[in-house]
């Protein structure tokens, strides 16, 4: 029997400047419909981390998380970054920047990326199977941070993005709020540019994220991504010996409320009140979302109780896991 690992309590760390959607000045440029479309995605407001990079958001969701655990960053035996979409340097190291600023010294460190929103679920696959298969690998620790890699906040057709980071430790011997059972991640390559930011010799300021073609997103990629979860879910639950109503509302990533609403219907399961909430408050934070949306759902979940965790990515990639209330 594999040994039981353990996830969390979640850090989250979120700049002081938080801007009203409203207030956007890019939405005055935007044509009358996609203005219309912005407002009406059920983002109230985002954080803004202005001058701040990834690593830095990453070093303060990382120390909250330390001290909420008891432990200095010399006790952790790995160290799993998220990756950003746009680094600060090409060439350099962003996830042993962040082991230097932590104090991380002796931590085996390693990045995750590639996968988009889901490239947090690669990381948990990396951690957990960390401390699973190494006596000497007690205590990892996952950091994604989310900025907005251009000047714009507005994502079309999706979402607003908004800035922040998380940290959740992973570990056979607490203290963590969810046992992690099982997770299964898949992905498709027809997808692998469908957004994309030309960046080559183009100065950072004219940057756009753009969508190849927004009908495969809205259509094509939704229907696939529909089949994708109708065949991960069941096969999660059932080689965990789960029924299918042992899980209450899934928790799953933040991007609009006509999102939850077609997942709902798409997935006959309801969707956690939870992430509605956050995405109001702080938009689409990327990897980040599945996280916050966990530490959030926690303390209602009983002692036994399991949570379905749902994420998935334009890129294209999904994931599903199952967790379990300690």
């Amino acid at each position: 029997m594999s040994e039981r690992v353990l996830l969390g309590p979640v850090s989250t760390w979120f700049p002081d400047s938080t801007v009203a959607v409203a207030t956007l000045d890019e939405l005055d440029y935007l044509p009358a419909n996609r203005r219309e479309h912005a407002l009406a995605l059920g983002i109230d407001t985002v954080c803004a981390a202005d001058d701040l990079t990834e690593v830095d958001l990453a070093a303060e969701a990382a120390r909250l998380a330390l001290d909420e655990a008891g432990l200095a960053a010399a006790d952790l035996d790995a160290l799993i970054l998220v990756t950003g979409r746009a680094p600060q340097y090409l060439l350099a190291s962003e996830a042993t920047r962040l082991q230097h600023r932590l104090g991380a010294a002796r931590a085996f460190t390693a990045a995750a990326g590639d996968l988009g929103c889901v490239s947090v679920s690669a990381a948990l696959t990396l951690a957990v199977g960390l401390v699973r298969a190494d006596p000497h690998c007690r205590h990892a620790l996952v950091v994604t941070a989310a900025k907005t890699p251009t000047r714009n906040r507005y994502r079309a057709p999706m979402t607003v993005l908004g800035d922040g980071a998380a940290a959740v430790l992973v570990s056979t011997s607490g203290p963590g709020r969810w046992e992690f059972v099982d997770q299964i991640v898949r992905s498709e390559g027809r997808y692998a540019d469908l957004f994309h930011i030309d960046y080559r010799d183009i100065d950072a300021e004219e940057w756009v994220e753009e969508c190849a073609d927004e009908s495969t997103y809205s259509f094509r990629l939704a229907v696939e991504s529909k089949k994708r979860f109708d065949a991960i879910i069941p096969e999660l639950l059932r080689r965990n010996d789960i029924a299918e109503d042992a899980v209450g509302p899934v928790l799953m990533q933040n991007l609009s409320v006509g999102a939850f609403a077609f997942w709902v219907e798409a997935l006959g399961r309801p969707v956690d009140k939870v992430c509605q909430a956050n995405l109001a408050a702080y938009g689409h934070l990327g990897s980040m979302d599945v996280l916050l949306n966990l530490e959030a759902a926690a303390p209602a979940h009983a002692p036994g109780s399991y949570a379905l965790v749902l994420n998935s990515s334009p890129v294209a990639a999904w994931s599903a896991a199952l967790l379990r209330r300690v």
